[in-house]
C-alpha cells in the first residue's frame, strides 16, 4: 500500500491480490467493476452505502445568489446536484483512535 498519502485503485487491487490471492490482472478488474457500479448507480439518482463505511449521497442544491468575496458583486450560483459522503459511526470510531 502506498505510504502516508492517498490510497489508489493500483494499492486496492495489490492489496486483493496479496491477501485473496486473486491474479493482478483479476484484482484490478474486479476493483474497477466495483467503481463503475458505483459510479452508474450515482449517475441513476441513487444513494450507495457501504455497511461499516458510511454512505455517498446525492443532493440537489437550488438556485442562489452567491457574492464574490473579493469584490462584493453578487452573482448567481445554478442549480446543481452534489455529492457528499456520510462515514458510519464505526469509520468515525476508527479514524478518531488512530
Amino acid at each position: 500500500m502506498a505510504e502516508i498519502g492517498t490510497l489508489t485503485r493500483a494499492d486496492l487491487a495489490e492489496t486483493m491480490n496479496a491477501r485473496i490471492g486473486l491474479s493482478r490482472a483479476e484484482s484490478a478488474k474486479l476493483v474497477e467493476q466495483i467503481i463503475d457500479l458505483m459510479c452508474d448507480a450515482l449517475a441513476d439518482g441513487e444513494n450507495v452505502k457501504i455497511s461499516g463505511f458510511g454512505t455517498f449521497v446525492l443532493r440537489d442544491k437550488n438556485r442562489r445568489i452567491g457574492r464574490n468575496p473579493k469584490t462584493g458583486v453578487e452573482v448567481p450560483i445554478e442549480a446543481r446536484r452534489v455529492l457528499t459522503f456520510r462515514p458510519s459511526q464505526i469509520m468515525r470510531e476508527q479514524v478518531a483512535r488512530d
